[in-house]
């Protein structure tokens, strides 16, 4: 299990620091974990993320009726 801290998990996702402290305060982002005083993002769970990000944007559309 390898472990990011913010800094590692916005250099991975390209997504802003800021972004993933609000995404976190939001409950939207990547899955993560307070150890210590640190915020802590395991890779397996940053990576589930961004999967599902693209599936929900490649979805086939609904076949017209």
């Amino acid at each position: 299990m390898k472990l990011l801290n913010l800094d590692e998990t916005a250099a991975m996702t390209r997504v802003p620091a800021a972004t993933l402290r609000y995404y976190r305060h939001a409950g939207t982002g990547p899955q993560s974990f307070k150890l210590g005083r640190r915020v802590m993002y395991r890779e397996e769970d940053v990576q589930a993320w961004m999967q599902a990000a693209y599936e929900a944007d490649h979805r086939d559309p609904e076949p017209a009726a």
